[in-house]
């Protein structure tokens, strides 16, 4: 099946991209990662997008999207490439993009890489034996794998990883890392019970149709990365390059999370922080970036 691009085919120039959630204000972490994207799109004389990733319906709110643009805004960062509002810019919004998650979602399905799993997330802890951290993602162990399940119903959709795979990629910045699969990770979701698709297929198929060559992230994600590669395997498709970032760090060495309100980027803005010294904070933090 042909997906229709939002650019021009064959783009070859620097193509990156800002993909923040509206599921809570913005941190210095978040402020880190946008500051090394915008600067790699710039010396590199590239192209910048802003993506909504608008998806989780319980958690996304307007309020949160309207402060991250303007956070972002305040913080000197701009993009070159987006919806047309008013003269701007808008960020492209992933919950006006479903079709196209779902077409590729059922090219995944009929090849055969799919199948549709019962399990909730407390299923799957409770049924591993050693504990989960709370920001962990829970191994799958296969529960569902050879179920007669037909897919109807209040289910979720997982790839069906290939056991024991090594998965390797150099990153920009960390460099070279491997992950095995079904031992790192295990079957992941692409399609939730509530008929959404999930972060790691939405995040693939963007990236593919916006011809993004380099993604720019946090090391919390190096797992998804790997995961990822494989969807761009299922598809065919050629992934982009990798460039994760060091993680901004609490004074506990603990990493941000959007409930850390006192490292928010809006609170510090109503504190009087300007975005110099946000930078200076930055930089500060870790000098490694």
């Amino acid at each position: 099946m042909e997906y229709a691009s939002i650019v021009i085919t064959g783009q070859k120039s620097y193509r990156g991209r800002l993909a923040p959630s509206p599921t809570g204000f913005l941190h210095l972490g978040h402020a880190k990662t946008f500051l090394i994207a915008q600067e790699r799109a710039l010396s590199n004389h590239g192209v910048l997008i802003f993506r909504n990733e608008d998806l989780d319906n319980d958690r996304v709110r307007d309020l949160f999207k309207d402060a991250m643009i303007s956070d972002l805004k305040w913080l000197g960062l701009s993009w070159s490439e987006g919806p047309d509002v008013g003269g701007a810019h808008a960020p492209y919004d992933q919950s006006g993009r479903i079709p196209l998650y779902r077409d590729v979602f059922e090219d995944l399905r009929k090849s055969g890489h799919l199948y549709p799993c019962a399990c909730s997330r407390k299923d799957v802890r409770g049924s591993l034996g050693a504990p989960q951290g709370a920001d962990e993602e829970p191994v799958y162990p296969g529960t569902c794998r050879t179920a007669t399940l037909t897919g109807d119903g209040k289910v979720s959709w997982r790839f069906r990883v290939p056991d024991r795979k090594r998965i390797e990629f150099t990153d920009l910045n960390l460099g070279p890392h491997h992950f095995i699969a079904g031992r790192d990770f295990g079957d992941f979701v692409v399609w939730r019970h509530d008929d959404i698709p999930a972060y790691q297929l939405a995040v693939v198929v963007d990236d593919h149709l916006m011809e993004i060559n380099e993604v720019v992230r946090g090391a919390d994600l190096l797992v998804s990365t790997a995961r990822q590669i494989l969807l761009y395997e299922a598809m065919g498709w050629v992934p982009p390059a990798f460039y994760h970032c060091h993680m901004v760090l609490d004074e506990f060495g603990n990493r941000l999370a959007k409930r850390d309100g006192a490292m928010g980027l809006n609170y510090l803005r109503e504190k009087g922080v300007s975005p110099e010294q946000i930078i200076g904070l930055i930089n500060s933090s870790k000098k490694r970036v």
